[in-house]
């Protein structure tokens, strides 16, 4: 890793930064082949793809009773790290809860909205070659808590299942729990098979086969978005300390070498300070070869300005999935940014925080997804519908202006649904 100037950065390095892939268009004809045989096979599909992907031979497809015995067998510590994450997720999320209402805007016109749970979704927990019980958490639970009756979960399978994702499964409350992984478990979760079940909405990350098959299903089921590999952002001024500033970007890093890892700052001191602490802290992980990728990606880097509001114009830009913040006056830059999935403010607020248990959700947008979304939250996993009733003196006052736009747009019948109330 090493430092780079914003004002000369070149096309193409600035498409590498700020047109992130996550080689979805790469996958895209092996997910859409996979789809469409699990479409068409069902449960014959998903039990070949085991084999052919996971190098697993699966029997029971549907794991749900498993999730019960783990929780019961889970070592104590582990049983309450993730009852205390659970907790923190649930609260959060039951803060987000919309309450219906009704309003009289003016005599006899009175509208509302309501809000009702999709009746079922899927969610994918990713798994192989590591365990993720934090997801399990941070997809099922949101749901539940917006009153989602059925929630099935796919998560990959493997000769004995990751008990601390099954556990968590059980105490986020997931209704049905299926060993499929990749994208045969987006087309199962969207098509049902045999023994998966069909769902409205399908969330959760994954890698680029599952989200490939996201955008090949997404025409017949709903998705949340698009995700790629994890990406960290962190926007720093000479107040910051650099151990803590690579702290951050050397643990996005270790998730994938794909990740995509910046920092922006208007000090030069600290950006060469970021970038050897970042060589010193790589190598005390047990991920190395894995963080020294990514940080060698074009897509990752310490970038200087030549004053904050350039830094500050980087990061909008890069509209980073997490967004760190260390800065003497942190909420004042915070009130400049719009693009970003989630923001740490402080030198004691790791990502790793929002990751793992204070509360808010760590499935976000990713490859600037931030610039037109946010990540999972109740509002994910609910309808509106809007509600009015109007008396007849309060239509008698519409009447002219709906008759006369519906004249003016040719459509007669919708003026004379108007004009029926009023005959004599």
């Amino acid at each position: 890793m090493d430092t780079r100037e914003i004002a000369t950065l070149g096309p193409d390095e600035r498409r590498a930064l700020f047109e992130r892939d996550a080689g979805v268009g790469d996958a895209a004809d092996t997910a859409r082949d996979v789809v469409e045989r699990v479409r068409t096979e069902g449960d014959v599909a998903l039990r070949q793809y085991a084999s052919e992907f996971d190098d697993v031979e699966v029997g029971n497809i549907d794991v749900t009773d498993a999730a019960t015995e783990a929780y019961e067998n889970l070592d104590d510590e582990l049983r309450e790290h993730v009852e205390t994450a659970a907790r923190n997720v649930r609260e959060f999320h039951e803060a987000q809860l919309p309450e219906d209402w009704r309003e009289e805007f003016s005599p006899g016109r009175v509208l509302g909205r309501r809000f009702r749970p999709i009746e079922r979704v899927g969610a994918y927990v990713p798994g192989g070659a590591a365990a993720y019980p934090s997801s399990a958490l941070m997809t099922v639970l949101p749901a539940k808590v917006a009153g989602v009756p059925h929630v099935a979960v796919c998560t990959p399978p493997a000769e004995e299942l990751n008990p601390a994702t099954l556990a968590a499964l059980h105490v986020a409350g997931a209704d049905a729990i299926y060993q499929v992984g990749g994208a045969q478990a987006v087309a199962a979760l969207a098509y049902g098979t045999e023994t998966v079940s069909a769902v409205e909405k399908i969330v959760g990350p994954g890698n680029r086969f599952v989200t490939a098959a996201k955008a090949e299903v997404r025409g017949d089921v709903a998705i949340d978005f698009l995700a790629g590999p994890s990406e960290v952002a962190v926007l720093a001024d000479s107040s910051a300390d650099p151990d803590l500033v690579a702290a951050e970007l050397v643990a996005q890093a270790e998730h994938d070498p794909n990740a995509s890892v910046v920092a922006a700052t208007d000090d030069p001191d600290l950006a060469d300070a970021v970038c050897e602490a970042c060589e010193r802290q790589a190598g005390e992980r047990e991920r190395e070869a894995t963080i020294r990728e990514a940080l060698a990606s074009d897509a990752s880097g310490v970038f200087c300005g030549r004053s904050m509001p350039e830094a500050v114009l980087f990061i909008e830009e890069y509209a980073a999935e997490h967004l760190a913040i260390h800065a003497e006056d942190d909420e004042a830059l915070l009130e400049r940014i719009t693009n970003a999935g989630s923001v740490f403010l402080g030198p004691d607020t790791p990502v790793a925080a929002g990751d793992y248990a204070s509360g808010t959700n760590h499935v976000l947008p990713t490859g600037g997804g931030a610039r037109v979304t946010g990540g999972l939250s109740v509002e994910t996993f609910v309808r509106s519908t809007t509600v009015q009733r109007l008396s007849h003196e309060a239509l008698a006052d519409l009447r002219e202006t709906v008759t006369g736009l519906a004249r003016a747009e040719g459509l007669e019948a919708h003026a004379a649904s108007v004009e029926e109330r009023f005959e004599e």
